[in-house]
């Protein structure tokens, strides 16, 4: 059934692209092969409503006019200047950044809108080059389920509905929203609207959506206010510190505190715990102040104010007289939160497939294999897409009508040859998916430093090229989602960054001081730098790294010093640059796996952390079960949850953070 449609459907658009005037249902119904299926008149009219509805999904811009003069009764074509692909031309380096704006979105749910869009613009002609600039991977990740439905509202103008969970909140309430825009802000998707529930201006973090998203159909479109700045809307949660506290920390510990200090005053390094060090250190409220301060158990403590020192005890105490873990089996897991954008069916997917493969063929030296990788399929489902494509044609269905593909070189050589199909040689008009994909994109690259090497002005002129070429279709939805990348603002990392663009252009190996992003520990390694990767906000170095004798990815605003070393980077034979097709973090099944209970207002976790299982606990707390190749990590953070969170497997693990805190509070009990 599904290669039958896609082969009516595919008549359809050849013959109202043939047509000069508007063609009734009826002379369609006589004309187009494949809905002579219709036994009945009521059933090729709900067969010829489904076709329009999923070609215009598709982009296929079918045109509503007077098919009869005398009657009036409606007919429908399809116009070629809505149709095909306007004529873009680029310059080498709008060639460059249009192919880094596409890899942006390479892992992402977008990545197949803005694989098609560079397939489309290749197929008219336009040079993208997507291996420029190898060095630098720019990279979004949509992994909260609800970002799909989300997009699709925001695309469409329409009001969603869905439960949401707020942190510290037992449970989700309802909450029916007009979407703004979309923000990817510190490594998250916030989407920005109307509560229409609350009459307020709200931001929600899409990774707190409970259940499904729904797209209310009903009732008038979503109207933007005029003038309204997502980012700074979204951005604007983050609080101002306020008040600050004095903390003693021992010696080389308490990196990451440190570096947020407004002072650093050295103490004596005499005595047998190595001396202590007293920081000033901001903070908005004493909750926050307290977990942080916490999460570095006995080396560090608030020596005021005397409410957080108070409340640091508090805490603590929790952690340490903790019972014994449960031994019962957690609950069943939860299913995932959320759901995305279900698949259209498989005919409309083919249907595109061709009517992207044909004007890419057509006068193209094209295999069998590289279309197969491009959509991801096999070599053995390309050849059927030929063989489909063989059966259509213009109306008459002649010989002479039907476009021509030579299925025995598809099948014996892969070579791709397709003649008689003139009518569809031009690629359809980008898509608001495809195009946004891409301009997107091209705003991320925006907030680049490594992108001032291109030439200026290639950024605005490409993205304005993209919007003339989308037309209509793309509407405001470029402007409605913003990337924001979290350390552009600050010198240090910036200044970091540049040293390492200028050691990779000159192939020099580099020196580090670096943080761990697991302990609080500080490590000296020589890099081999390959290449930069930006991600969830933020800039990574990756490179092969001496000390573990790997490929490793290093966050710069974890950078404590940097040298650039007279020495050339030598990357080992055979050593690649790390997929990343999985994400960043890159987990196997020897790390440690550790289970948390979890009160409500630490759900956040699950958040934050790639867990393997959750289950919903009574009270609206949960149980996740998370691997790590550092189980002291989980200690800090136990400490840093302290009454909200708990360990509870492995007992060995549960019994550190216990001790841990025991160590800490004697140092608050003593003078």
């Amino acid at each position: 059934m599904s290669r039958r449609k896609t082969e009516r459907q595919l008549n359809l658009v050849i013959c109202l692209l043939s047509t000069r005037r508007h063609l009734t249902a009826q002379e369609i119904r006589r004309t187009v092969y494949g809905y002579a299926e219709a036994d009945s008149e009521q059933a090729f009219k709900r067969m010829f409503e489904r076709d329009k509805r999923e070609l215009r999904d598709s982009g296929i811009p079918i045109q509503v006019g007077t098919g009869d003069a005398i009657s009036g009764e409606e007919g429908y074509r399809i116009s070629r200047a809505d149709y095909e692909l306007p004529e873009i031309e680029l310059l080498p380096d709008e060639a460059v950044v249009l192919g880094l704006a596409a890899r942006a979105w390479r892992h992402a749910s977008l990545g197949e809108a803005a694989a098609n869009a560079l397939f489309k613009l290749r197929s008219a002609g336009v040079p993208v080059d997507t291996e420029a600039a190898p060095g630098l991977t720019p990279a979004m990740r949509t992994d909260e389920p609800a970002f799909g439905p989300v997009w699709q509202a925001v695309r469409d103008r329409r009001p969603i509905a869905f439960d949401y969970r707020k942190p510290g909140q037992s449970e989700p309430e309802r909450r029916e929203v007009e979407p703004w825009g979309i923000v990817n802000l510190r490594g998250h998707w916030y989407v920005v609207g109307h509560d229409r529930l609350r009459d307020a201006r709200r931001v929600f973090r899409l990774g707190r959506i409970r259940g499904e998203v729904e797209v209310l159909r009903g009732g008038p479109d979503v109207v933007v206010p005029e003038g309204v700045d997502l980012r700074s809307v979204a951005a604007g949660h983050r609080a101002e510190p306020e008040a600050t506290a004095t903390v003693r920390v021992r010696a080389d510990t308490a990196h990451a505190l440190r570096r947020g200090a407004l002072r650093v005053v050295p103490g004596g390094r005499e005595g047998a715990d190595g001396g202590w060090d007293v920081l000033t250190v901001p903070y908005t409220d004493v909750p926050d102040l307290v977990e942080h301060v916490a999460s570095y158990g006995a080396n560090a403590v608030i020596v005021e104010p005397a409410e957080a020192r108070a409340a640091v005890v508090e805490h603590l105490s929790a952690t340490a007289d903790a019972g014994v873990p449960d031994p019962d089996p957690a609950p069943a897991a939860e299913a995932a939160p959320g759901g995305g954008p279900a698949r259209g069916p498989r005919s409309a997917d083919q249907l595109r497939r061709l009517l992207m493969l044909v004007p890419y063929a057509l006068g193209r030296d094209v295999r069998v294999p590289e279309v197969a990788e491009h959509f991801g399929l096999t070599e053995k489902q390309v050849v059927a897409d030929l063989s489909l494509l063989w059966m259509c044609g213009l109306p008459g269905y002649t010989p002479g009508d039907l476009i021509d593909v030579d299925l025995d070189a598809a099948r014996e050589t892969g070579e791709i040859i397709i003649g008689n199909a003139d009518t569809l040689a031009q690629p359809l008009r980008l898509t608001a998916d495809e195009a946004a994909s891409l301009v997107v994109g091209l705003s991320l690259l925006e907030a680049l430093p490594e992108a001032e090497g291109l030439e200026s002005g290639a950024l605005k002129r490409v993205s304005e090229k993209l919007r003339t070429a989308a037309g209509t279709a793309l509407g405001s939805l470029a402007d409605s989602v913003q990337v924001r990348l979290e350390d552009s603002d600050d010198e240090q990392v910036e200044q970091t960054r540049r040293r390492c663009a200028e050691a990779l252009e000159s192939g020099q190996r580099l020196h580090l001081r670096y943080l761990s992003g697991y302990l609080d520990q500080v490590t000296e390694r020589d890099v081999d730098p390959m290449g930069l990767v930006v991600q969830d906000g933020h800039t990574f170095l990756e490179g092969y790294c001496r000390l573990r004798e790997d490929v490793r990815l290093f966050r710069l605003d974890r950078v404590l010093a940097l040298t650039v070393l007279p020495y050339p980077a030598e990357v080992p034979e055979g050593v690649g640059r790390r997929d990343l097709s999985g994400g960043l973090l890159q987990l196997s099944d020897r790390d440690a796996l550790v289970t948390l209970d979890l009160e409500s207002s630490a759900r956040w976790v699950t958040e934050d952390y790639v867990c393997e299982s959750t289950a919903e606990l009574p009270g609206g707390g949960v149980r996740a079960s998370l691997r790590t190749p550092a189980p002291a990590w989980v200690v800090r953070l136990a400490l840093r949850l302290g009454p909200r969170g708990r360990i509870t497997a492995p007992p060995a693990l549960a019994e550190q953070a216990r001790a841990e805190a025991r160590r800490t509070l004697e140092l608050y009990r003593a003078p």
